[in-house]
């Protein structure tokens, strides 16, 4: 498996010192069976039918924990995982009370918000997880709902959810950074899970009391969004969801 990491020897540094690019590299992970893409460099980012994203991406910067959170590290490493600053999450518009000192990564390197793709779905420290579930539930009281199927807590009818352009039709949930500007809007497609039996679950898991990390951004909630990550500007760029666009990673056009 090749490592995107912010390591030294990880293949987008090896890759841009090689080839004399930039250290840049576009993500847009695709559903299961289907097909995604990684673009290396400074190449457009063009999707049938002509959708160029390469100038609406939305910027936040990406953050160093300065202790390493990787299974293989010694003392003194920095985490070479991609963290950003997420400083509150929304329901439906409506703001979550969370807080917020979970969101920060502190001096033992506890905390904070990282993105993972090999992390299926997103992880929530308990008090967060309890907080959104909460916040959603509340918003969706008119759904249906079913018993729980793990490793998710709040689950629906799915048969009595319309389905949309960007997915079934629920609450979207936004991950706010440094300003409202800044905000990962995450509709349907993104947030809920179909899983057996034809229940539709919210698509978080809780990750414990104890999380190294408060917020883990899984590879659901990455799905069929572009994320270009500048490893020069050290920032994140994200798009929000493709489908909106009438598109998806499977249509990336090369040339």
């Amino acid at each position: 498996m090749v490592s995107l990491s912010r390591a030294r020897f990880a293949f987008p540094t090896q890759l841009a010192a090689t080839f004399r690019f930039s250290r840049k590299f576009a993500l847009c992970l695709p559903p299961a069976a289907a097909a995604g893409v990684v673009i290396f460099g400074d190449a457009p980012y063009v999707f049938q039918p002509g959708v160029d994203l390469s100038k609406s991406l939305i910027y936040t910067p990406l953050l160093v924990n300065p202790v390493s959170t990787g299974g293989v590290s010694t003392k003194g490493d920095k985490s070479t995982e991609y963290f950003v600053g997420l400083t509150r999450i929304k329901v439906n518009g409506r703001a979550v009370p969370l807080n917020t000192t979970l969101l920060a990564i502190n001096k033992k390197g506890v905390g904070g918000t990282k993105l993972s793709t090999v992390t299926p779905y997103t992880v929530l420290e308990t008090s967060i997880h309890k907080a959104v579930t909460d916040a959603f539930a509340a918003e969706t009281s008119m759904i249906p709902r079913v018993p729980a199927v793990a490793p998710f807590k709040l689950c629906y009818d799915g048969s009595k959810v319309a389905g949309t352009r960007v997915g079934p039709a629920v609450p979207t949930v936004e991950l706010v950074f440094q300003s409202e500007a800044t905000s990962w809007v995450v509709f349907g497609a993104n947030s809920m899970v179909a899983t057996k039996g034809g229940a539709l679950c919210l698509g978080v898991v809780d990750g414990g009391v104890a999380s190294e990390t408060s917020v883990v951004i899984g590879g659901h909630m990455m799905e069929d969004n572009l994320l270009e990550f500048d490893l020069v500007g050290s920032r994140l760029g994200f798009s929000s969801s493709l489908l909106f666009r009438q598109t998806t990673c499977n249509n990336f056009r090369l040339g």
